[in-house]
């Protein structure tokens, strides 16, 4: 089969992985690089949720009012780490400037269609041979116990009407009748029928052996320190282990991108957004049929693989490597609120991550204008494995020349 070059992926994220996919079926040779070992970036731990109703970016109106109550007690949901670090500073800035109504209606659309178009990959995958990554396209329950968030989320279920989403708003009853094995205490909730969950692990291990499989080299413990630049053209990558080259680089470098945009003169702001997961095993009582957000708490509640896998909090800061037990008592605190039969110990296994949030709460996706083999995908905040496929494959499309799915002008890696 001849081929039409050969690409550098930095990055086997989700997005990594799925460029990977796509790139390689285009006819690219392809190459990833990898900074870890591959099993404990953001999508393994993640909670596995396919999220077209999350068309509002980050920077939605009224989120700061929130962010600020919220940002100074240490168990909230949002929490920033205060502290006198530029960049922070600087993306606080940024999001201020985004955090209005204009700004979510402008870009709504294309982020619906992008999360969308990446569902769609996601069901075409699974039906592949060699892949079974326990999808189910059943729909994600958003419980509210409050009045104040009950109006908020009725709005925002007749917004998601008005650009065609299918969502149903549910009294008590109507949400137990969706959830039989459990008892749920909440005001109600909406319904949203467009999104969909599943298990991120074999997901990952799946896609990883699909490419090993075909000729596709991964090369784990990679570090990329730096570049070679040839005119306005990238020459050669610098890593850990060497340097490699190829005729076109893709970045998929989730909360190391500004890291790695810095060593290329390009401003990518990005906060990593640390959350925390863990599972809980109900021992086969207590079955949750659906994707769950627990709107007060801002808790995600997902079954998987037998188990129910409960993720949240966004802590905004510079990262570092320690577990909250503070956070993670915030989680734990509200699921009986939500499930009172539901009986979860503080869990000694805690997974954490970091969600890298551009301050306008859109992604960055495509070329780069500085240099003319450069592309990048990332910054899906807290969608990045819903955007992960879509990601991929609007890439692909680009490199090969082909015309891209959905509108991403937008999401420009050159806007800041």
């Amino acid at each position: 089969m001849h081929h039409k070059g050969k690409v550098i992926i930095v990055g086997a994220g989700i997005a990594g992985l799925s460029a990977a996919y796509y790139l390689l079926k285009d006819g690219w040779e392809v190459q990833v690089l990898e900074k870890g070992d591959g099993t404990n970036n953001c999508s393994y731990g993640n909670a596995g949720m396919i999220v077209p109703s999350h068309f509002t970016p980050l920077a939605a109106p009224g989120i700061v009012a929130q962010g600020l109550k919220w940002m100074l007690n240490s168990k909230s949901p949002f929490y920033i780490r205060p502290s006198l670090n530029v960049s922070l500073i600087d993306w606080g800035l940024r999001f201020l400037r985004h955090a209005n109504e204009k700004h979510v209606q402008r870009n709504g659309e294309a982020i619906r269609d992008l999360n969308l178009y990446s569902s769609r990959l996601y069901d075409e995958l699974a039906a592949e041979e060699g892949f079974g990554f326990e999808l189910r396209q059943n729909g994600i329950l958003m419980l509210y116990q409050t009045k104040a968030v009950q109006q908020e989320e009725i709005e925002l279920a007749a917004a998601a009407r008005r650009l065609g989403l299918h969502t149903e708003v549910l009294d008590r009853s109507g949400i137990q009748a969706l959830e039989p094995g459990l008892e749920i205490n909440a005001l109600g909730g909406v319904w949203y029928a467009c999104d969909g969950i599943l298990y991120p692990p074999k997901l990952m291990q799946q896609l990883t052996r699909y490419l090993l499989a075909r000729g596709v080299e991964i090369r784990y413990q990679t570090e990329v320190s730096g570049f070679r630049l040839s005119g306005s053209r990238i020459a050669e990558v610098i890593t850990s282990k060497g340097h490699y080259h190829a005729d076109e680089i893709v970045i998929a470098g989730g909360a190391a991108l500004p890291k790695l945009a810095s060593r290329l003169q390009l401003k990518l702001p990005l906060m990593p957004g640390k959350g925390y997961s863990f599972m809980h095993d109900p021992n086969g009582t207590n079955t949750l049929v659906h994707g769950t957000l627990l709107l007060e708490a801002r808790v995600a509640v997902t079954p998987m693989h037998g188990q129910i896998r409960f993720s949240g909090t966004m802590e905004l800061g510079p990262a570092n490597d320690r577990v909250y037990e503070n956070r993670v008592k915030g989680i734990v605190e509200s699921i009986p609120r939500y499930f009172p039969g539901l009986k979860v110990p503080y869990p000694e296994d805690i997974w954490f991550g970091y969600r890298p949030c551009p301050p306008d709460g859109l992604p960055y996706l495509g070329r780069t204008r500085q240099y003319s083999n450069l592309s990048i995908a990332g910054g899906g905040g807290m969608m990045g494995l819903s955007l992960g496929p879509a990601f991929g494959k609007s890439i692909a499309d680009l490199l090969s020349g082909k015309p891209v799915a959905t509108a991403i002008e937008g999401f420009s890696p050159d806007r800041f």
